[in-house]
């Protein structure tokens, strides 16, 4: 018997299981931040012996690595096309593209930091229809006339205010269940100092983490002048640099080639996309981001914020990333960076970044209790009977595996 023959019995016929009679769940995973975003929603079913969660990798420009980090987590995957053709008892998804195809009632998981970015891609919209963020647009939310998610999970109740204007018709299966890493950041902010140990931060150096989202506008995106002055400006002096950039540009330019685009920033840790992020925004003493996720996350830390100039017409002007600007300080590029970093911690003011942080969520620390909920309450199962086991993230690995070396040897 053929792999592929033995993963359509397990799917379909389940002849070959040792545990059956389980209600099956399938995780969609379209790229490496939904994957990351999922994580936390399929590890509520892990160890229910009435569930069989299913995973595959759909389709996605962006989902080169995701079958690699699956597998890293001990996961095991099913083709597209097979799982396209099998019914399930519920489908968990980050992304849109072909959930209309799935035999199974959606969850639809929003992922990232509130609904920053305006679709880009207008060519579908009706005529005068403004506008907005995908997870609350018709666009995403709707196909051929009818809603395809059975449940749409947002962070924040203001999600679901800026649904009811532009999808009414999904008005009522939005759920506001909050956002696992405003839950897990403050949980981890007391541990700042352990994970500095574990980036191998010495006593005495300053932590400096430049973040990025993907696309043109963003700090990668002007890679030939604004990101190597923040590199390469901030060597030696004590400070350690590490830079984080959003999956979707390892995924879509390849890793050989962004860390050999960074080959002249010497030193400065280039953080893989499969990496815990939240860990290296609680170790920073500064953190300097443009209008993605990160930058917004970073508001719950304790580090100074400086932004990069955000390109206003791309971001939802409800989204924390719009408040953000409004009160964080920019960088100049005509002026010494260090110098900046230090006059941003001089004038920062208590609760400065309160309204941003509190954006993020309306349901501080309730993520995973809200979440598994929905999910039982779709399944038609009882949940069980003790609080959803959270684990801890695991160590980062020290900064130095992820640095540019001094000199790079030849590639074989």
């Amino acid at each position: 018997m053929s792999l592929r023959t033995t993963k359509s019995a397990l799917i379909e016929q389940g002849h070959w299981l040792t545990v059956r009679g389980c209600k099956r769940v399938l995780v969609v995973v379209h790229t490496m931040t939904f994957a990351q975003r999922l994580r936390e929603v399929f590890g509520l079913l892990e160890a229910d012996l009435r569930i069989q969660v299913v995973f595959t990798v759909a389709p996605h420009a962006f989902g080169s690595g995701v079958a690699g980090y699956l597998r890293g987590l001990g996961i095991a995957t099913v083709p597209w096309e097979e799982a396209l053709r099998t019914e399930f008892d519920l489908a968990v998804a980050a992304g849109s593209r072909g959930l209309h195809e799935l035999r199974a009632p959606v969850v639809r998981v929003s992922h990232g930091a509130g609904q920053i970015k305006l679709l880009t891609d207008t060519s579908s919209l009706p005529p005068g229809e403004p506008r907005t963020p995908g997870m609350v647009s018709r666009l995403h939310l709707m196909h051929d006339g009818r809603v395809v998610p059975t449940a749409i999970v947002y962070a924040h109740r203001r999600d679901v205010e800026e649904l009811a204007r532009s999808c009414p018709e999904a008005l009522s299966r939005a759920h506001v269940v909050g956002d696992p890493c405003v839950d897990r950041i403050r949980a981890e902010l007391p541990r700042r100092e352990y994970y500095r140990g574990a980036l191998g931060i010495e006593a005495g150096q300053r932590l400096v983490v430049i973040t990025s989202t993907w696309g043109p506008a963003s700090t990668f995106g002007r890679l030939d002048s604004l990101l190597p002055h923040l590199l390469t400006q901030l060597s030696g002096d004590g400070f350690r640099v590490a830079l984080l950039l959003h999956p979707n540009v390892f995924a879509g330019h390849g890793t050989w080639q962004v860390r050999g685009w960074l080959a002249g920033c010497r030193g400065i840790a280039v953080v893989p996309p499969e990496a815990d992020w939240q860990a290296l925004l609680i170790a920073a003493d500064w953190i300097i981001g443009d209008h993605g996720s990160l930058s917004a996350y970073g508001t719950l830390t304790d580090a100074v914020m400086l932004l990069t100039s955000a390109p206003m017409h791309e971001v939802s002007a409800s989204s924390p990333a719009a408040l953000l600007t409004a009160v964080a300080p920019v960088v100049s590029p005509l002026h010494p960076l260090s110098e900046q970093l230090e006059y941003a911690a001089r004038v920062r003011r208590p609760g400065q970044y309160d309204e941003v942080a509190a954006s993020l969520s309306s349901a501080p620390g309730e993520f995973h209790r809200r979440m598994r909920g929905v999910l039982y309450r779709l399944l038609g199962l009882g949940e069980p009977a003790r609080p959803p086991v959270v684990a801890a993230p695991p160590p980062p690995s020290p900064l130095e595996e992820w640095e540019i070396p001094a000199e790079r040897g030849a590639v074989w």
